[in-house]
């Protein structure tokens, strides 16, 4: 089959993305417009502004997508456009300008789930580096050893998800998800709560290594699930009633998250050690810098923020990597995927792989850049149904609540 050049169209959330992949295989281009500036005053994520400025971004991003990849609106071969899941406005901006496109150019428009573009991502990452060794290897021949267990952490998810091979399409059944906050989100919640401003999560990955990671000690989380029963070994399991999986003789084993009860248990520490003043200090002076530095939080932290930032995190990374590895276990599973805006957290990655060789795991991340939102993973993931011409419905919409299957 000759090569095929999709344009990737991505606006789930606060990032307007456009990205030119080859063959699902090569990134070519790809082009992110960051809403951080506009939210920031807000702590979060306004769902209203998100969609005025992906209105503003999107023509131009797409056009510069095409311009760096050398290519014209004729010349490439599909359009993909995220469906959901993600914000309903946000979501309508990137689908209603793929549409249009598709509709002018006569090209094939492919709708895709943003959670099986971040697994794609890792995908994507290990193409790349396949390619950059040896151009003349067969493509796809990546020797992935299935079942795939994949971790999507991200401000907006935390899923586990039992993937399988089917041809050159992958089924998905997931097997955990957060009850609550997002890990993510707890991470930029929690930023906040500490005056560290937004987003959270790189400036608590950046804060951490300078303080104790024991100082502060947080309880697991105690999920309660409606079909909870014992196991024969005395342990108990989360069984999901729902699940069509494969795995009926085991139960449905479950690895769920939640995240409120850590974020309440920071408000409570700060309430209970007077920090208040000190938070609303450091919020005020980390204001009047536009870009603040490490060395700018450092001077603004005292000892017991940075240790208490250092204990969260430790925290929220033994709770990532502890479920998802006994979620490993109890499937069998042969390669783990940890993919997300949160898989770019350096102490998740080094625990991931310290624990994961221990027990003979090989675990895949994707590159940095590839980890937060972008679009090139939405191209990627559209290629099997480019292959498939598994098209798009002129009038098939956005799904805020997509499910992945």
């Amino acid at each position: 089959m000759p090569d095929a050049y999709i344009l990737g169209i991505e606006s789930s959330c606060d990032e307007t993305a456009a990205a030119v992949v080859r063959s699902g295989e090569q990134v070519i281009s790809n082009v992110v417009a960051s809403q951080i500036a506009t939210h920031q005053p807000y702590g979060g994520v306004v769902p209203e502004l998100a969609s005025r400025e992906h209105l503003r971004a999107i023509v131009p991003v797409v056009r510069q997508a095409l311009a760096e990849a050398t290519q014209t609106y004729d010349s490439i071969d599909a359009i993909a456009v995220t469906q959901g899941p993600g914000l309903a406005g946000a979501l309508l901006v990137g689908i209603s300008y793929a549409k249009a496109l598709a509709f002018a150019l006569d090209k094939p428009l492919i709708a895709v789930n943003h959670l099986e573009g971040h697994i794609h991502a890792v995908l994507l990452d290990l193409s790349q580096n396949h390619l950059s060794q040896n151009e003349e290897q067969q493509k796809g021949n990546h020797e992935l050893q299935f079942p795939v267990l994949a971790l999507v952490v991200s401000g907006g998810h935390t899923h586990l998800y039992l993937a399988t091979q089917n041809r050159q399409s992958w089924t998905y059944e997931n097997i955990g998800h957060t009850r609550d906050d997002a890990a993510g989100e707890a991470f930029d919640k929690v930023a906040k709560l500490l005056g560290l401003g937004y987003p959270g999560g790189p400036v608590i990955d950046r804060l951490a290594p300078h303080g104790n990671p024991n100082a502060v000690k947080f309880p697991a989380a105690q999920i309660k699930h409606a079909d909870r029963r014992g196991r024969k070994d005395g342990r108990s399991v989360e069984l999901d009633s729902e699940s069509n999986s494969d795995h009926s003789n085991n139960d449905h084993p479950r690895f769920d998250f939640s995240y409120s009860g850590i974020k309440t248990a920071i408000l409570r520490y700060v309430e209970s050690h007077d920090m208040r003043p000190a938070v609303e200090a450091r919020r005020t002076a980390l204001a009047e810098i536009p870009k603040p530095r490490v060395e700018d939080y450092l001077a603004h932290c005292d000892a017991r923020t940075i240790d208490l930032v250092a204990s969260f995190q430790r925290a929220m990374v033994d709770d990532l990597v502890g479920k998802t590895l006994a979620a490993a276990r109890a499937y069998d599973v042969a390669t783990l995927f940890v993919t997300g805006g949160v898989a770019a957290n350096q102490e998740l990655r080094q625990t991931f792989e310290r624990e994961g060789a221990k027990e003979g795991l090989p675990v895949h991340f994707p590159s940095r850049p590839l980890s937060t939102d972008n679009a090139a993973m939405i191209a990627a993931a559209a290629f099997p149904k480019f292959q498939a011409k598994d098209f798009a419905a002129i009038d098939f919409s956005a799904e805020a609540g997509m499910a992945l299957r």
